[in-house]
């Protein structure tokens, strides 16, 4: 009885503690309490996430018979090398300078696999070379094609150096598998079409099957992602530049304390993300520059039904001092998001490209549902893009999906202190459910010398334009949200 007194005590005082942190902002028409100083709340979660250590042992994998020249099957080679460090209590696994061709690399415990300068892996394009294991496909769980780079449940694993990650994806291989033309797609070709396997898997996701039985790979055509820690802790990926990925680029899932530095993503294929943390927490993005042919950042929590039965956020998530160039957006939320998301934060960072469309995206819809909040930005350049400065979408389309009933949550987006040389079509593109609004979004000395429109806004409650000048104008709130 005294443990539970104690216990119901002790609980009472930490939501007491949590709730002496927020206090309202001052956002029009809102009950919600958030942050006083969101910023503080973001320099703990840096000081909490703490760089990976390792031990001072090198195990070179020439050492273990690999070759260089680009042509001999190095997989073995990394394998033993790998396997032998971290049984050795861990290490730095050296990959020297050369070409190196190898199959998927997995990545045990205590592990640095390190590309000295002048090192490239080339990883194969024969889907044969990729065993079947466990791993997710657009917020959906199921048995596929191993990722160039897994981990797998694994604690205190990093990928680092000035080297190169080449996943030789072309017109040629991977990326026809996506079905679009434009990608080297060409009607006749037999089961290419990954949209009728995206739709088995997601059916399979919403009657229950288990993960197990989900099993693809094969004849299927679902693209392996390129890096993925699965369910690891303490994670660092630093220096790498990454090239021409299958699918997804770099993919955190269900993973937390994961520091993601100074990496360079070079990849304009079909769905190449850059960085997709997903079900993810504590998770510090800095210094890397994105040119993609998808969203650059996008922070996801599963889709539909198969978010909602794994039911964890993504939550805790810094982007510090990035450069977006190419994209569908800069830094994205969202469209696989039925788990939720919140705290996020986006600082320093230099968005410019007539190919970015967006710089600050969040996407979500009836079938997702999930609450998204407490999104915080500030300090960006925006050079140009395409179609918005900030949009926010519940109504997202994408390969014909119906209306559902899971209606999502978006409220608490705050940017401050932004220049935008050219917003595109809108500076705000907003568009909530009449029973579902977005809520609470601020703008604060936010500049955007040039757009066509100021804003297009359907169902926000709380709009807040504070110092905000949009075409040279001093802002007001329109005084029809709805």
């Amino acid at each position: 009885m005294r443990k539970k007194i104690f216990f119901i005590i002790n609980r009472l005082s930490s939501i007491v503690l949590f709730s002496l942190l927020f206090v309202s902002c001052g956002v029009k028409q809102t009950k919600t309490i958030v942050s006083a100083d969101p910023w503080k709340t973001m320099q703990h979660i840096i000081d909490s996430v703490k760089v990976p250590s390792f031990r001072d042992k090198t195990y070179v994998i020439t050492d273990f018979g690999a070759q260089s020249g680009g042509v001999f099957d190095n997989t073995q080679a990394f394998k033993k090398a790998i396997q032998h460090c971290s049984k050795n209590g861990g290490g730095k696994v050296l990959v020297p300078s050369g070409k190196y061709f190898t199959g998927p690399i997995h990545l045990e415990d205590n592990v640095n696999l390190h590309l000295q300068e002048g090192a490239e892996i080339l990883f194969s394009t024969n889907s044969a070379d990729y065993p079947i294991v466990h791993t997710s496909w657009e917020g959906t769980e199921l048995m596929n094609y191993s990722p160039l780079i897994y981990a797998y449940q694994k604690t205190n694993v990093a990928v680092t150096g000035k080297g190169i990650l080449n996943g030789q994806s072309n017109n040629e291989n991977w990326w026809w598998w996506c079905s679009k033309k434009e990608y080297g797609w060409k009607e006749g070709k037999p089961n290419q079409n990954d949209p009728l396997n995206r739709l088995r898997l997601i059916a399979m996701a919403e009657e229950g099957v288990p993960v197990s039985e989900r099993v693809f790979g094969e004849g299927h055509y679902l693209r392996p992602n390129f890096v993925e820690f699965f369910d690891c802790k303490n994670v660092l990926l630093k220096d790498v530049k990454i090239v021409n990925a299958p699918f997804w680029v770099v993919h955190p899932i269900k993973s937390s304390n994961v520091i993601i530095d100074g990496i360079t993503v070079e990849s304009h294929g079909p769905n190449n993300d850059g960085c997709d943390p997903e079900y993810s927490k504590n998770v510090i993005i800095k210094n890397c520059t994105f040119n993609t042919g998808d969203d650059c950042i996008a922070i996801k929590s599963g889709r539909d039904a198969d978010g909602r039965r794994v039911a964890m956020k993504s939550e805790n998530i810094v982007v510090q001092n990035c450069k977006m160039i190419d994209g569908h957006g800069g830094v994205v939320i969202g469209s696989e998001i039925s788990g939720g998301v919140r705290n996020v934060f986006v600082e320093n960072c230099i968005m410019d490209s007539p190919n970015l469309d967006r710089a600050i995206r969040i996407k979500t819809n009836s079938n997702r549902g999930g609450l998204i909040e407490n999104v915080y930005v500030r300090n960006l350049e925006v050079g140009q893009v395409k179609e918005a400065v900030l949009k926010l979408n519940m109504f997202y389309e994408v390969y014909g999906a119906k209306p559902g009933i899971f209606i999502p949550q978006i409220q608490n987006i705050f940017l401050e202190n932004i220049t935008v040389k050219d917003g595109g079509m809108y500076g705000i593109l907003a568009k909530g459910y009449k029973e579902s609004p977005i809520k609470n979004v601020t703008l604060k000395n936010v500049k955007i010398i040039k757009v066509k429109e100021a804003y297009s806004i359907e169902n926000l409650e709380g709009l807040t334009l504070i110092d905000t000048y949009i075409n040279g104008v001093l802002a007001e709130s329109p005084k029809k949200l709805n």
